[in-house]
């Protein structure tokens, strides 16, 4: 079992940056592919950006593509997610989930496949 807590959200500016990150516990952090998620007022749930076992296959949302990086350091169970150019639209609820697996280079884009999720973090962004 892996417990997720998420950092780093706040209030910004639009063009602006924030760094948010994923802390994870248990001694088997790099059996799990993690992903990012964001739900924003009234929307559903949805994929922003994942990140494969070995952390050599990522994927992201087309919204997001070119602007926000994931990365993960397996030594420090720790999944950053590094958000440039930000937009109003990118205001949500961000959660940090991850998923056990025996695949060290996939990753995963689909909500349905993660078995454990953090209780998210705020991101504002100001136009």
């Amino acid at each position: 079992q892996v417990q997720l807590v998420e950092s780093g959200g706040g209030l910004v500016q639009a063009v602006g940056s924030l760094r948010l990150s994923c802390a994870a516990s248990g001694r088997t952090f790099s059996s799990y592919a993690m992903g990012w998620f964001r739900q924003a007022p009234g929307k559903e749930r949805e994929f922003v950006a994942a990140i494969s076992r070995s952390g050599g296959s990522t994927s992201y949302a087309d919204s997001v593509k070119g602007r926000f990086t994931i990365s993960r350091d397996n030594a420090k169970n720790t999944v950053p997610l590094q958000m440039n150019s930000l937009k109003p639209e990118d205001t949500a609820v961000y959660y940090c989930a991850a998923k056990y697996t025996l695949y060290s280079g996939t990753d995963y884009t689909s909500m349905k496949a993660y078995d454990y999720w953090g209780q998210g973090t705020q991101v504002t962004v100001s136009s």
